[in-house]
């Protein structure tokens, strides 16, 4: 099962974005979503930036997640 996971953008440059989680940071392609910046949450699969998540929506996801590891 694949699964969208919630990251912080820590950087944008262009069409890409440096996101971060709590285990790795990588760069993503943002060019389905607008107006992003550093600082916002991004739902990320893959590569791919697919919608902007509010800050405490990610941060109920990240729970979630950690409680079924």
């Amino acid at each position: 099962m694949c699964l969208a996971t919630p990251m912080k953008i820590k950087e944008v440059n262009g069409n890409k974005a440096v996101v971060e989680s709590e285990s790795h940071s990588h760069e993503v392609n943002i060019d389905l979503l607008k107006d992003v910046k550093v600082g916002d949450y991004i739902l990320v699969h893959g590569d791919m930036a697919i919608n902007k998540v509010a800050p405490e929506d990610a941060r109920k996801i990240i729970e979630m997640v950690n409680e079924k590891k």
